[in-house]
């Protein structure tokens, strides 16, 4: 064992970063080509739009996270635009994407508290191969996801600052807080990983004047950073909602085009207190909804809480019986940036985890708790190396078996030889000028550039519902006016097979979405749009429609359905019995706020007159559908096991405000109280 890792500890950085770069291809090549939910819902649609000015036309396209700072998107675009195979795409993404593993490298070089520099570089590659071995990174290599790439803006920006705690400078607290700034400026859940940065100043030698000037000036260079790389953005934002960070903090600026409750998303947030101290522990089981929506199992932070409390005790225990360790001016520097490392960790975790817990955006820190794990270890057992190499024989064999039995990885594609992705319209959609009306669960935006790029694009009935009222419904009035009669809508066709005549149900979703504004469909005008090369899951229906929520297969080609829209003389608003709906919904919502956010959300219709209204409404903070059929409140969290639950009936919600216990306990726990 130890002859390897002297010969490891002998390996030059070139040929660490080639390695790197090497595995994370061959990685994103095994997975197979991944086109997500996330690409036909936002990423292509953010990148398009980030080069065509869109916001005349367009009017929440792709949902609220098409107005997100779609910078970070354009190099997918273009790397779609510019014909290459998908194989070479995704290769590029990988590289660009493995350099989290040479700031990883770097950072462990910096604070590893060892006297040789070979056993420094030793503990380097070992933390490298620890921050490699997480499903969540894993995942995400060769994808158009931005959490990586402005993950290493973050990584970049706390080597610096660990640079400045050995060494202080004014240019290194400026290029971090540079990094930082633009890191979340294109992703606001960097935002975490840039005030937890400032931990690091506290470290830096000199005193507190120096240290004082240095957090000034970390502070004014972040808001900087951020507001360079959001400037153009924000002025569009502004001009148009009146919030430059549109749909983000708008209980503060309360354009009436979003709701102005918490984004905030409970799905990966522990419920109570014992289910935050136990997180840790939680994360190394393979199920899902802990990291992210797949089951990812991580040993690397239970690990870290034990090796830190065990480093504590060790402490203590030498503190109190009054011995000393070595003195050394390199190792005291070392453990300095150590130590400052190990506590922004904590500041860190602790800001992630009630405001977010989602994995994706926690990579930075997955790479420095590898970091902090490999030297913990050296440093605890620095005396013992036997049982430091079982150790870590122990750790890695748990972590890698994990990634092969445990773990879920994304749905791919096979690769092919021609564009990412295909759209096939029909030729006069290519020229046409009109307004579409996207409808379903998923935008398809990904479609928009295929299209005549005079058309205009409106997602009706998505993550967030649009309404026929406030400044939804005259944004969206305004842009029928303008279009009027070249009206069409898109929705999903469910089926396995397109039928060369569709069937009535076909219409519904269109119509559902239709009738408050005063539209349907024209059944006798529609075509069909062919998408080729994408990974689809078809939701089939709502939970009022067809029982509990359900997917139908998975398959690389979807159809889509569109139709002129017209005039509907029939229609009303409100419709039948909203009015005693939305009494009902209101008070549900009051009575139990935990479990429904954001409030009064936009009804989202089901039926006809001939069949009956239903209404349901989309709860996006804590991810629940609440709706109300043959006159009872039922509703669903939208997870794996969620099963549907009874509220009570409507007519009792919509009288009066029962008194109810609730919470996140179970599948989504609410139950009306003895009056």
């Amino acid at each position: 064992m130890m002859l390897l890792l002297n010969r490891v500890a002998r390996v030059p950085r070139w040929l660490v970063y080639l390695s790197c770069s090497l595995l994370v291809v061959l990685t994103s090549y095994h997975l197979g080509k991944a086109m997500t939910w996330d690409d036909m819902e936002y990423h292509v649609y953010a990148g398009f739009s980030a080069l065509h000015d869109r916001f005349r036309q367009d009017y929440f396209a792709a949902g609220p996270q098409g107005y997100f700072n779609p910078y970070a998107y354009v190099p997918f675009y273009l790397l779609l635009r510019s014909g290459l195979p998908p194989l070479a795409i995704a290769s590029i993404l990988a590289l660009v994407q493995s350099a989290i593993l040479w700031l990883t490298y770097e950072l462990a070089l910096r604070v590893v508290p060892q006297d040789t520099p070979n056993a420094r570089v030793t503990i380097a590659i070992l933390a490298v191969i620890f921050a490699f071995a997480n499903p969540v990174l894993i995942n995400e290599f060769g994808s158009s996801y931005s959490d990586v790439t402005t993950a290493e803006l973050a990584m970049v920006g706390w080597l610096l600052l660990v640079d400045v705690v050995w060494t202080p400078s004014t240019l290194r607290v400026i290029g971090a807080a540079l990094m930082l700034g633009v890191a979340t400026g294109l992703k606001p859940t960097n935002a975490v990983h840039a005030v937890s940065a400032a931990i690091l100043l506290l470290f830096v030698p000199g005193g507190w004047i120096r240290r004082i000037r240095y957090g000034a000036l970390f502070g004014l260079t972040l808001a900087a950073g951020f507001v360079l790389i959001n400037l153009p953005w924000s002025i569009h934002l502004e001009r148009h909602f009146g919030n430059p960070v549109f749909p983000l903090l708008n209980g503060l600026f309360r354009s009436p085009d979003y709701s102005t409750g918490s984004m905030l998303d409970h799905r990966f947030i522990p419920a109570t207190l014992g289910a935050a101290l136990l997180r840790p522990f939680t994360m190394v089981l393979p199920i899902p909804w802990i990291h992210f929506e797949m089951p990812a199992p991580d040993l690397r932070y239970a690990l870290l809480l034990v090796l830190s409390l065990l480093l504590l005790s060790r402490w203590l225990w030498r503190w109190l019986s009054g011995a000393r360790g070595p003195e050394s001016r390199t190792l005291d520097s070392a453990e300095r940036a150590l130590g400052a490392l190990g506590l922004a960790f904590m500041v860190d975790w602790a800001l992630w985890l009630p405001v977010s817990g989602n994995s994706r955006y926690f990579m930075p820190m997955a790479c420095v708790a590898a970091v902090l794990c490999m030297a913990l270890i050296f440093r605890l057992l620095s005396d013992q190396p036997a049982l430091r190499n079982g150790v870590l024989v122990a750790v890695f064999a748990v972590q890698f078996f994990q990634l092969y039995a445990g773990t879920e990885y994304r749905q791919y594609l096979p690769w092919h030889d021609g564009p990412w992705f295909t759209v096939s319209v029909p030729p006069r959609l290519k020229s046409e000028t009109d307004l579409y009306f996207l409808i379903g669960g998923q935008t398809n935006s990904f479609i928009i550039p295929s299209l005549a790029h005079s058309s205009g694009f409106v997602n009706l009935s998505g993550q967030y519902e649009l309404g026929p009222r406030g400044a939804n419904g005259r944004h969206v009035e305004a842009l029928i006016r303008r279009y009027a009669p070249r009206l069409r809508a898109v929705w999903s066709d469910p089926s396995d097979t397109i039928a060369t005549q569709a069937r009535p149900s076909f219409f519904d979703p269109a119509n559902d979405a239709l009738e408050p504004f005063g539209l349907k469909a024209d059944t006798k005008h529609c075509s069909i749009i062919v998408a080729r090369g994408v990974d689809v899951i078809f939701m089939v229906g709502y939970p009022v429609r067809d029982g509990a929520l359900t997917s139908k297969g998975r398959r690389e080609t979807k159809y889509l359905m569109t139709c002129r829209v017209i005039r509907n003389p029939a229609s009303m608003y409100p419709l039948p019995g909203q009015r005693t709906a939305d009494a009902a919904f209101d008070h549900l919502e009051d009575a139990c706020p935990a479990l429904f956010q954001p409030r009064r959300p936009v009804d989202t219709l089901l039926g006809d007159a001939k069949s009956g209204y239903e209404f349901l409404r989309k709860y996006t903070g804590s991810a629940v559908h609440a709706w109300i059929a043959r006159g009872v409140i039922r509703f669903v969290k939208l997870e794996p096991g969620g099963r549907e639950e009874d509220a009570g009936s409507e007519q009792m919600w919509a009288s009066t405000r029962p008194h109810v216990a609730c919470g996140w306990q179970g599948p989504g726990f609410l139950k009306v109280l003895p009056q």
